[in-house]
């Protein structure tokens, strides 16, 4: 069978490298072609575009660069329609995918979805489009099948594959770690400021202003895989931090704090029971837009997905050297972080166990044949 894959951005490369090992375990015979990043390389097929070159950010960012992606979303037809594929499966990137999708349905290319757009979050409309455009819709978070069923439409929930991608990495001992990265045996605070150059710019300044004032911790920087270290470099200075890139699951494995970018990252840091503070801040008109469409109680997925505040969320103006460092300190204290380990555990049973890549993989080609 030939399959035509499209993600965006790092997490949806990861959840894309998983899916496509799972799709070549179930057929002997497929052919991928995909737009996605260097983990879907990894795993085989054919790479179209990588996602560094469409890493655009916020309303704001997007309108500045709409013919790129205008022409983007061109090409990818133009490729579609060449590669003739048995089946499309888009992971996430709505603004992009969405846009794809309604030709696709119309050129009769059979359409599923794998990581739902996050509807849920704002202009809920779209589900009328994802209802007419997409034939298979599989969903990672437990809320999700729910919201659909109040449009009347039937989606899959797999469970979440960041489970997978978590319990099959490969474990690094703790000691070799910390001294191929010179870490030494300060306990490690973890700075997770998102992989984007403009939210790195905004959160990763007020992150370093707490170095000095926790100076019995080791903080290291998490670099992202689309970003070279000379970018980071140029806003660490001279603080008194490490920085590894890459390796974020096994920076994460021995931490005992993070500050963390709301998204994705904030899911993982949970499931490697890190107690966290999460944080957001956008440009000023992109973030005066989504707050009047987003209809939200919380932004980061462990608060979502829990129904309550188990971590706590500096976003905006809320997001301040003197708030991080009020919130990390109550993060540090035991009878805190006991609380939070016990609402970790109960989010983990709540996500579905594992197996969510093999799962699509399997409903998609039985759905083929």
């Amino acid at each position: 069978m030939k399959y035509y894959i499209i993600a965006g951005e790092a997490s949806g490369d990861l959840h894309g490298s998983n899916l496509m090992k799972s799709l070549y375990k179930e057929d002997a015979n497929a052919n991928i072609r995909f737009w996605g990043g260097d983990l879907m390389k990894e795993a085989g097929g054919t790479l179209v575009s990588h996602y560094k070159e469409r890493a655009f950010m916020g309303f704001f960012e997007v309108l500045m660069n709409l013919s790129k992606v205008l022409g983007f979303i061109k090409f990818c037809k133009k490729d579609i329609a060449e590669f003739k594929p048995d089946v499309i499966i888009f992971i996430d990137n709505s603004g992009f995918n969405l846009r794809v999708a309604k030709w696709a349905k119309e050129q009769g290319f059979k359409t599923n979805y794998y990581i739902s757009p996050q509807v849920w979050a704002s202009r809920a409309s779209r589900v009328k489009d994802i209802k007419r455009d997409i034939d298979n819709m599989f969903v990672i978070l437990p809320f999700e099948k729910e919201f659909y069923k109040k449009y009347n439409y039937d989606v899959t929930f797999v469970g979440h594959p960041l489970i997978d991608g978590i319990a099959g990495r490969k474990q690094v001992s703790d000691q070799k770690f910390r001294k191929e990265h010179n870490l030494g045996d300060n306990k490690i605070i973890a700075l997770l400021p998102g992989s984007r150059k403009q939210e790195i710019t905004k959160m990763l300044s007020v992150m370093l202003s707490l170095v000095e004032g926790f100076a019995d911790y080791k903080f290291v920087v998490a670099g992202a895989p689309s970003q070279d270290y000379s970018f980071y470099q140029a806003i660490i200075g001279t603080k008194r931090v490490s920085f590894i890139n890459n390796k974020t699951y096994d920076l994460l494995s021995l931490s005992y704090a993070a500050l963390v970018a709301s998204g994705t990252a904030t899911l993982e840091t949970a499931l490697f029971k890190v107690p966290q503070v999460v944080c957001y801040k956008g440009g000023n008109i992109s973030y005066q837009i989504a707050k009047r469409i987003i209809t939200l109680k919380y932004i980061s997925l462990v608060n979502l997905i829990m129904d309550k505040e188990v971590v706590k969320e500096l976003i905006q103006n809320d997001f301040n050297a003197k708030n991080l460092k009020i919130e990390l300190t109550k993060i540090l204290d035991e009878k805190h972080r006991e609380k939070l380990f016990l609402e970790y555990f109960d989010l983990e049973k709540k996500l579905g166990g594992k197996g969510a890549s093999k799962k699509v993989a399997k409903q998609i080609l039985k759905d083929l044949k």
